[in-house]
């Protein structure tokens, strides 16, 4: 599995992992850090995350289970590098993200905001 900078051209197949608007995925592209993990060139999965006061925000996690460990390296290896910590949102009903977070070493912290309705939990990694 090889992971990169995702660029503009990803952004159909960011959308075909959502179920997002394309228009969404690429601006995604533009105003946030996104890594794209490929498998036989196909974006099997990404992470996207972006930095201020002091913590890496994880703001999406997609894709297939098996690529979720490799992904959360990039923003991880980014806030250890400057010495920054780590959160992450999950939506309570995806338990492999939930699972992810706990192999890369975040912990719960709380419930976090609702989105559209629907709850989600907090982890942070200091």
């Amino acid at each position: 599995m090889e992971v990169r900078d995702a660029v503009e051209a990803d952004a159909g197949r960011l959308a075909a992992l959502t179920e997002a608007p394309r228009d969404v995925m690429r601006n995604l592209v533009h105003d946030r850090t996104v890594r794209v993990a490929e498998r036989d060139d196909e974006i099997v999965g990404f992470v996207s995350y972006d930095a201020r006061e002091q913590t890496v925000h994880v703001t999406q996690l997609e894709g297939d289970r098996d690529c979720f460990d490799r992904l959360l390296e990039e923003p991880l290896s980014f806030a250890d590098a400057e010495g920054m910590a780590a959160e992450l949102l999950a939506p309570d009903d995806e338990s492999a993200v939930h699972d992810a977070a706990h192999e890369a070493g975040f912990e719960d912290a709380g419930p976090g905001p609702r989105f559209e309705g629907d709850p989600t939990t907090r982890f942070r990694l200091e």
